[in-house]
């Protein structure tokens, strides 16, 4: 082996380290940064084509650009969310076959809190309250149209936990509430397709306990609105899982990914 073929540096080394710079572009950058082409970048970084599209590729299987190869070809970014979150932690569940079962009880130790920190936000009455009304007006209208219902019922969920104020709190919690919601409106469908989706009254009954869970927050009843919303999940969880507590969490079919790409994104 000559001297000059032992000291050069792997491409895939080489690959890894402007895959970590431009990582760190993407995550620190603002909303609309975009990528330089890969001329560009083949002549900021002084290597080669095959260890910038090495780079991207990195890139790539961790969901942070896609690359469009063609004509017009580039690579779209893709700033991580809990969509994205949710996905690869639905990813690590499934292939640790946790059950539904599991996700749903984790749910109702961690959802709750987010309620009652909605209800202890001194500024409820006008960044929480009347988008939880509008939703809940929105459900009402839907009763009786089986997955559409199931869809806007699922945003309150997902309305009260964008609201919660700690960071980490709202994008754990958000995370593993996209991943339950996938779940339940693949079940949604199917049991829509099999004439076996819940009786009106049931669904009757949810926006009625959104209403009751929406005056304690207007109230600023902490307490009960956590008590309320955790007795209200352990009621709308058992829907699925009297019929599929022992399935396992799974984020891999189409219906899941669509379902968690669709996921609200933080609003508060």
């Amino acid at each position: 082996m000559t001297n000059a073929r032992r000291g050069r540096i792997p491409q895939r080394r080489i690959a890894e380290t402007v895959a970590a710079e431009l990582r760190n572009r993407i995550l620190s950058g603002d909303d609309d940064y975009r990528l330089p082409t890969q001329d560009q970048l083949v002549q900021d970084f002084g290597v080669s084509y095959p260890s910038i599209r090495e780079a991207l590729r990195i890139l790539e299987t961790e969901g942070l650009v896609t690359v469009r190869r063609g004509n017009v070809g580039g690579a779209e970014v893709h700033r991580p969310d809990e969509s994205s979150a949710a996905y690869h932690l639905g990813l690590a569940l499934q292939g640790a076959r946790v059950t539904l079962g599991d996700l749903a009880a984790g749910l109702r130790t961690l959802e709750p809190m987010c309620a009652a920190e909605c209800a202890r936000r001194e500024d409820r009455a006008e960044a929480i309250v009347p988008a939880l009304e509008a939703n809940i007006e929105a459900s009402a209208e839907l009763i009786g149209e089986g997955l559409p219902f199931t869809h806007t019922a699922r945003d309150f969920h997902d309305l009260i936990v964008s609201f919660t104020p700690n960071a980490t709190i709202r994008y754990v919690v958000s995370s593993l509430v996209a991943l339950w919601s996938s779940q339940e409106e693949a079940w949604a469908e199917v049991l829509t397709k099999r004439g076996e989706y819940p009786s009106a009254s049931e669904s009757h009954e949810s926006v009625r306990t959104h209403r009751r869970l929406l005056e304690e927050i207007a109230a600023g009843r902490a307490e009960a609105a956590e008590r309320l919303y955790r007795a209200h999940l352990t009621a709308t969880q058992a829907l699925v899982l009297e019929r599929f507590d022992n399935g396992i969490v799974n984020a891999t079919s189409d219906l899941a990914r669509q379902a968690i790409q669709s996921s609200r994104g933080p609003r508060v």
